[in-house]
């Protein structure tokens, strides 16, 4: 069975391996970031709608007022927020573009929004709302710290071969890999097999070593997990 390096978060890892599994594929769970609160303390100007792009903001969302209209970067995050008890919920298609798209379409410009985001975030979607008019508050609610070293699991896979393809979700995930992966003295063995990636932004860290990418035609984890069909 074919062996799948997944490096993003646990929590994230785990559920992707689920998907794996269903495909006849084996998941090496090997993440390089944990997801910890920043503790940067909630704005406490006024907003009048919430932007949410990740279901990690699961624990901040639990100090805002519920009767705020929400916006979700895709529905796996729209289902934690109405588990948080929201239940005005818009839900875009799973990437920024769409989400400032669906807020841009439902909202009238002038208002202000809460984006509760991580320490390390994209311009957008906040910088074309704000380009439409819209006052865009950002809360650093949440981070992705990186580990130290690679797991044990991911260099004993690496060192013997055993890895087929590697997902990548973030670029700055990747940097990651690539740095984890050099200092465990094993810099090779990237170019050993193909590097799927949610986005061109993504795999740039890996097309700067050299290693063989390949980009998903939508920035959806459906539209990546697709390129495990013809990996090579």
């Amino acid at each position: 069975m074919t062996r799948i390096l997944i490096t993003r978060s646990a929590e994230d890892a785990k559920r992707t391996a689920g998907r794996l599994a269903a495909l006849g594929f084996e998941a090496c769970q090997a993440p390089v970031t944990r997801i910890v609160p920043t503790g940067d303390p909630a704005p406490q100007a006024p907003y009048d709608a919430l932007i949410v792009t990740s279901a990690h903001a699961a624990d901040a969302l639990a100090v805002l007022d519920r009767h705020k209209p929400v916006f979700a970067v895709g529905e796996h995050t729209a289902e934690v927020v109405r588990a948080e008890g929201f239940s005005q919920i818009s839900v875009a298609d799973g990437d920024a573009v769409s989400l400032s798209r669906l807020i841009r379409e439902q909202l009238p410009p002038g208002l202000v929004l809460l984006h509760v985001t991580a320490r390390h975030h994209k311009e957008e979607p906040a910088a074309s709302l704000r380009g439409a008019g819209f006052t865009v508050l950002q809360w650093e609610a949440y981070e992705a710290k990186s580990v130290e070293t690679l797991p044990d699991a991911a260099v004993e896979a690496l060192r013997s071969g055993q890895i087929g393809a590697a997902l990548h979700y973030s670029r700055r995930s990747a940097d990651l890999v690539v740095r984890l992966v050099a200092e465990a003295g094993l810099a090779s063995t990237l170019g050993a097999f193909p590097h799927l990636c949610l986005s061109a932004d993504v795999a740039v860290p890996l097309t700067a070593v050299g290693a063989e990418v390949r980009v998903a035609e939508d920035p959806s984890e459906d539209a990546l997990l697709r390129l495990l069909d013809s990996p090579r």
